[in-house]
């Protein structure tokens, strides 16, 4: 868990850096967290291959981090920030591009048999 903090604080302050575009969005009600921390807290859980918002928030449980946001509130905001993750996603292979020629895209499985077998 505290490592999962320390990746946060890190990550964050390196998006800071790179991403001055990525403004808090518009709400009525003024969030705890600014549309930067959601995007390095996401970052964080894809990092550290955390792959499900429930293993997340059991993770952030008893942390200074479990206060300020809660699931429901973290899927919808993150769903709306789709467009900046891929757009950071994006600037940070092209920083690593010159290290390395091959990248994992992805670590997810994806059920390619089922629609053939579903006839």
């Amino acid at each position: 868990m505290n490592n999962l903090i320390q990746n946060y604080k890190i990550i964050l302050k390196e998006l800071t850096n790179i991403c001055t575009h990525i403004d808090s969005s518009r709400q009525i009600r003024i969030p705890k967290w600014s549309d930067l921390e959601l995007v390095a807290l996401n970052i964080t859980a894809e990092y550290r291959s955390i792959n499900f918002e429930l293993q997340l928030f059991r993770c952030i449980s008893g942390t200074d981090l479990e206060d300020k946001i809660e699931r429901s509130v973290y899927n919808r905001r993150k769903r709306k920030l789709f467009c900046y993750i891929e757009e950071i996603r994006e600037t940070l292979s092209c920083k690593f591009s010159g290290f390395t020629a091959i990248f994992v895209v992805d670590s997810t499985p994806v059920a390619i048999g089922k629609m053939s077998r579903a006839k």
